[in-house]
């Protein structure tokens, strides 16, 4: 292993790591200098149904797509966004692996091929996502630079997390590096761009869950008219 490639492994994410961590400190105590508003009206749920039960509800809501028309009517959809996000934690995870723990990979090929089919799906969903996003008139006017910057990188490093996979610098260490180097520039600007929402989605679905309890919305009961 060349230094340029123990650097982009070791210290390079290190630093980007820390860098996040602080970024994102800073702002969750941006977020808490806020005080959280009351409901203003009476409670029309049932008084039995505590709010946690709500908040539960629209935490899990994500994972239940059933519960939701605009999802069940859209199911491609819905799937091509599991299968993206969990291209982004597989990837993510890889970077961890591959400096740290790189026999896991090693003596696994079937594991391997497991995490080229799930990176490789998510680059695959992510060409879907820029043509159905430049392609889209509806698409187009929602969107915003970031949004594309963002989508066609984050597509780019699923492509190369695809190929480090194997973490084979026989032929050289420019998958290895480049892959390296689009991480820790995603641990950089990441808290910057739209992609950090989801350093905010605990804390908006726990307050949407508590109002939707107050107003007897969540959970959904079926049945009930």
């Amino acid at each position: 292993m060349s230094e340029a490639l123990h650097f982009a492994e070791h210290r390079l994410q290190e630093v980007a790591l820390v860098w996040m961590g602080l970024v994102y400190v800073v702002r969750l105590f941006w977020l808490f200098r806020w005080k959280a508003g009351r409901d203003r009206q009476p409670r029309t749920g049932h008084r039995r149904d505590p709010k946690a039960l709500g908040v539960l509800y629209s935490w899990a809501l994500i994972g239940m797509p059933w519960e939701m028309e605009s999802i069940r009517t859209k199911l491609f959809l819905y799937a091509q966004f599991v299968v993206f996000h969990l291209g982004v934690a597989v990837a993510i995870g890889l970077s961890f692996v591959i400096p740290y723990a790189p026999g896991l990979l090693a003596g696994r090929p079937w594991l391997v091929t497991a995490v080229q089919v799930m990176t490789g799906a998510a680059c695959a969903v992510g060409v879907l996502r820029i043509v159905r996003r430049a392609g889209g008139r509806y698409m187009r006017a929602i969107s915003s630079p970031d949004d594309y910057f963002s989508l066609v990188l984050l597509t780019v490093w699923f492509a190369f997390a695809t190929l480090a996979v194997p973490n084979d610098v026989s032929s050289g260490e420019g998958v290895l590096l480049g892959y390296f180097w689009m991480t820790a520039f995603f641990l950089v600007y990441v808290p910057f761009s739209k992609i950090s929402h989801y350093l905010y989605y605990p804390f908006t679905r726990f307050w949407f869950g508590r109002t939707m309890a107050h107003r007897g919305v969540y959970p959904m009961t079926r049945g009930v008219k």
